[in-house]
């Protein structure tokens, strides 16, 4: 029997793809492209669709494997954003992206099913959830589409995940959570390998739960050998952990994390600075 040509498994492994990391490659990366005026990392917002969309085909021209699309802040504390104001900073820039690259591939950041429903008509390939699929309508949508999914953890909400976030176990509780909800898209149908886990660092953690969820990844994967993703470019843990307050200053500390990414075979990492981590990969992999 020949090989399954159609359209729906030709993007299938596609998606899968770009979410595994493949023996003897760096890490992929997924450029962050915030159509935001308010994301923590002032130099990511882009307010325009002119300059998001020259941003995105800056990420893909330096070798970016995604291009991460979120039109909501979900930093502490952010301010609220309707459905109707989300779609319409994100979707004219997913729609003029895929036009121009039917080939690259692109995710929506949003916690709303019918932002994710519209993102993926115009033509995005992943659904980034950092609620991790709490609303049974994101649920249907994913299955409903077989596109691909990464599932977040979050303690709360973003107005409520940093008041005293407390675990008995961090890395066990959160990566229990979200083998929990993988295996039940599994189970539903959702083919395994367009599964990406993400275990939401400075998402309700306080640095000492962050640094044990990296430290203690390989418990993302189960049995099932589910892709893993780390979203900790320019954040909190690092200034943390440098003494660095401002965000613009945290790139050496992101690169750091990078590089034990890099070592640990970490599959995805999502990034501000595209072209500074995919040199650092290039390096790494050339005196490995």
């Amino acid at each position: 029997m020949g090989a399954d040509l159609t359209p729906q498994s030709i993007l299938r492994r596609r998606i899968s793809s770009g979410l595994h990391r493949h023996e003897n490659d760096s890490c992929h990366v997924m450029g962050i492209l915030n159509v935001t005026p308010d994301s923590f990392h002032q130099e990511s917002r882009k307010t325009t669709y002119e300059s998001a969309v020259e941003a995105g085909k800056i990420m893909w021209s330096q070798g970016a494997t995604w291009i991460d699309i979120g039109g909501e802040s979900t930093r502490p504390n952010a301010d609220f954003v309707s459905a109707e104001e989300e779609m319409s900073r994100v979707i004219p820039v997913i729609t003029a992206l895929r036009s121009e690259n039917s080939e690259g591939l692109i995710s929506i950041d949003t916690r709303r099913p019918q932002v994710a429903q519209a993102a993926l008509y115009a033509g995005a390939d992943l659904v980034n959830d950092v609620s991790g699929l709490r609303d049974p309508e994101m649920v249907k949508i994913v299955l409903e589409s077989g596109c691909g999914v990464c599932i977040m953890h979050m303690q709360g909400t973003p107005q409520t995940m940093q008041e005293e976030p407390t675990y008995q176990d961090c890395a066990k509780e959160v990566s229990s959570q979200l083998l929990e909800t993988a295996r039940a898209l599994v189970a539903a149908g959702h083919p395994a390998e367009c599964i990406i886990l993400d275990p939401g660092i400075g998402f309700g953690k306080t640095l000492d739960h962050n640094l044990e969820l990296l430290q203690r990844h390989e418990l993302f994967r189960g049995i099932e050998g589910f892709a893993v993703l780390w979203g900790v470019s320019r954040k909190s843990l690092i200034g943390q952990l440098t003494g660095h307050a401002d965000p613009e200053n945290r790139l050496s500390g992101t690169l750091a994390i990078a590089s034990y990414a890099h070592s640990e075979q970490i599959d995805v990492v999502r990034v501000h600075d595209v072209q500074e981590h995919l040199d650092l990969f290039r390096v790494l992999k050339a005196v490995d």
